[in-house]
Parts: structure tokens; sequence; C-alpha cells
């Protein structure tokens, strides 16, 4: 087992807005670089705590380095599918040099016009716009648009399932079912423990503690569809596949499990603001018997509950037997139409995507490196060896679609009504299908 005492290794729709905004960008004039001054470059990212801190820390050491560009670092507001601000600014022409974009949208702010294409850019510089012959594959892939790269990989992670041993062991429960040397549990299983861990208030009305919230932190829809064997899209037809037979079949043991449990309860007890720090969440205050979440927890637990005894495990599977699946996703930097620094921007991507980037994110974070030769590296603690060796080689990603938000969103939205018991899964996900389908159709075929 991995752990303290264990020794073992939403879419926006403005097209029409993001054409006229890509029209737009011709009028930027490309400033000349100074070879006596320094040219200013803003990048902007959503990230917050230890991300940022990281972030920051790229971005000093990429200053001290460059006798050409002087990058600022803003943290604007925004989630993974939401660019809102940058569309609008791009927009507006007052965007930045610099974003880092979440890498499965990137097909789709490309197809949009809101990024640029980063083929001559990087040429200019010496560097390969072929990105599989840097990154690892499925990163290289996301990064790319109709064979051209519009973003770098930035940096890369895989799910896994965390346990809290203390919790465990105080309820009664044979943690032995949650050593990876024994491969993985079964989510029954999982839910027979857990609901061990349960303890309910004086009035029953709310948890106290629980043993497992099937669809906090990393709960997602693909978490339980790749376990499940589900394919999420169709290449021969292009076509979506959120209601199939197997992605209804995961669904539906969340539903259940909610049904059980009560999904207001279990709702209640993992309520989180957005954008809230660390130490609001259950598990971090150590009243949640076992989350699904990534690598780069391992640094959080590090930086607030440093003396949990806790274990690191592979994700459950539906019948004992089968191989555990997890899949893998990541962020990118990207550089956005308008920007008014477009070379000095490509300098700062090529470092902070780069090997001196991406080896302070890795140490700094415990996320895991894109870049191929990374991987070599002796950079990763005992408990991360797990997420680079075991996880991230056989991990799945969600498909680089021209609608990737769209559908991202469109299933969140399908999978809250189905974890509290709103909708019955087929229906919910068949909604999803149809509404995905409706920006998808007139793209097909993809090329």
């Amino acid at each position: 087992m991995i752990g303290k005492r264990l020794n073992r290794r939403r879419l926006v729709q403005g097209g029409a807005g993001l054409a006229t905004a890509a029209a737009a960008s011709s009028t930027f004039a490309v400033p000349m670089i100074n070879a006596q001054e320094k040219a200013p470059i803003l990048v902007w990212t959503t990230h917050t705590n230890e991300d940022l801190d990281a972030i920051q820390k790229i971005v000093d050491e990429f200053n001290a380095q460059s006798d050409t560009v002087e990058a600022t670092l803003e943290r604007v507001p925004g989630e993974e599918t939401d660019a809102t601000q940058l569309i609008t600014a791009v927009r507006g022409g007052t965007g930045p040099d610099v974003y880092m974009l979440d890498r499965f949208t990137v097909a789709e702010r490309a197809a949009n016009g809101l990024l640029q294409d980063l083929t001559q850019l990087l040429e200019d510089k010496d560097f390969n716009p072929d990105l599989t012959q840097t990154y690892i594959e499925f990163a290289a892939q996301e990064a790319m648009y109709q064979g051209s790269p519009y973003a770098l990989p930035f940096d890369a992670d895989a799910r896994a399932l965390y346990v809290n041993l203390d919790l465990m062991e105080e309820a009664g429960v044979d943690v032995s079912i949650f050593d990876p040397a024994n491969g993985p549990t079964t989510w029954d299983a999982l839910k027979e423990a857990a609901a061990m861990v349960n303890v309910e208030s004086a009035s029953g009305d709310i948890f106290e503690q629980a043993g497992f919230v099937p669809w906090f932190n990393q709960g997602w829809h693909y978490t339980y569809g790749f376990s499940w064997g589900a394919d999420f899209f169709d290449e021969e037809n292009c076509e979506v596949t959120p209601n199939s037979e197997e992605m209804i079949a995961a669904a539906q043991w969340v539903y259940d499990y909610s049904a059980e449990f009560g999904p207001e309860r279990l709702a209640a007890f993992v309520q989180m603001n957005p954008g809230a720090p660390p130490t609001e969440s259950p598990w971090i205050q150590r009243r949640l018997g076992a989350v699904i979440t990534g690598d780069w927890q391992i640094a959080q637990n590090a930086n607030y509950i440093p003396d949990t005894n806790y274990a690191i495990t592979y994700i459950p599977v539906p019948e004992e037997g089968m191989e555990s699946a997890t899949w893998a996703g990541g962020w990118s930097w990207v550089i956005p139409q308008g920007a008014k620094q477009p070379e000095a921007a490509a300098e700062f991507l090529i470092y902070a995507a780069g090997e001196p980037g991406q080896r302070t994110y890795t140490v700094d974070t415990t996320h895991l490196p894109t870049v191929s030769a990374l991987m070599e590296e002796d950079i990763f603690t005992e408990e991360h060896s797990f997420f680079a060796t075991e996880l991230l080689p056989v991990a799945h990603s969600r498909p680089p679609l021209p609608v990737g938000a769209k559908y991202w969103d469109d299933l969140t939205a399908a999978w809250e009504l189905i974890y509290l018991n709103e909708q019955e899964p087929a229906e919910a996900l068949e909604e999803a299908k149809n509404n995905t389908m409706t920006l998808l159709s007139p793209l097909c075929p993809i090329n």
C-alpha cells in the first residue's frame, strides 16, 4: 500500500463573436522585440493555491533567464470549460499574450478561432511543431487541431482512490482490500466499507462523517464510464456515445448509491463553494473515508494533513478480476488571437511547457509532466511514482473534439441530475447526447 506507513512503491456559444475576434486580430501589429529592452507579455491562469504558486515560480525563473522577454502573471476567474473572460478580452482587444487552457478544450477553441496556430512561431524558434516528438502521445494529440499545434502541453494527471486508513480501521473495515498489491477492489466492496464509516447526526438529517461520496472531487462521468468500459465517441459515425450500455450501467450504480444513502445528505456533506480553499474539503478535514482524486492531492496532503495515515490505490472495478481504469487530463499553454507579442509569447511557451517549466511544476505540485524525457528523470516521490509508472501509461483520455467543452458541460448537467436522483440515467444521458450532437453534427466528419 502506498501511504504514510506503507512502503510499496461551458461551452460559450459565441462562434460568430469568436470569428469576429479572429478577424479583428489581424489589426494588431506585431511589435519588434528590442534587443535592449525586454518585451512585456501578459500571462493569464485560473489556477489557485499550490498550483498558482508553482506557476508564479516558473514565470520568475523564466524572467531571470530571458534577455528578451518579461512575463507578468495574472490570475483570472474561470474553470475548465469556462473561457468567457478570455473570449470577452479577445473580442475587446485586451486579451493576454499567453493563456493556460484545459487541454481537452484546445480543439474546440481552435475551431472557434480563439487560438493562434503555433506552427510558424515554433519553427522560427527551432522547436519541432510535431509535438509527438517532444510530448507523450495523448497530450500531444489533445494540443493539435486539424494536424497543427494550437497549444503546447503542460502537465498531466491521473486519478486514483485515496483512503483514510484510520477512519476505515476505526470503523472495523479490513483495509487489505485497499492494498494495490491485491489489485483493485470492487465498487460494491467500497460501498460496503463506506457504509461502516458513515456517522449520522443525532437527528439523522446529515452525515457528520461519511465513507464515500461517489461524485465528489474527481468522481466524474468519465471516471465511472471508463471503469465500466464505456467509449465516449464513435469516430466512424462521428457521434458522441454517452448513452452506451456501459455508461448507463455506470451511472446506475451511482444513482443507486445515492438513493440508498440519501442524495441530499451526501450533497450537503461535500458542499463547497467554488474556488474554496482545500481546508473546506471533508477529506482534508479528515471526515471522509475515501475519495477519488488526482496526483496533485499528494502535495495538498503534505501541506494540510501531513500526519494522516492514508493509502493510494486503484480505482475500483465493477466486477472482481477486471482491470482498473483511470483517465488523464491536464493543461496547456496557448497564444490567443490578438496577442500583442506572439513571438515573445512563443518563447515563454517553449520554456514553461518545456523541461525547465515542467520540472518545476512536477516537483512543486505533484502533477505529472508531459515532456517524454522527464518521465525518465528521478523527480517523483514514492507515492507519485504510482501515478507515473502504474497509472499514466494505461490512462484513458477524453476525446479531443471541436465540441469538447460542450460535451463536458452536457455530460456534467446529466451527471448532476443522476446523482441527485432527479432523472433516470438512460434518459439523462440520452439528452446529453442530443444536446452535444446539435453542435457536433454540422462539423462532421472531423478531420
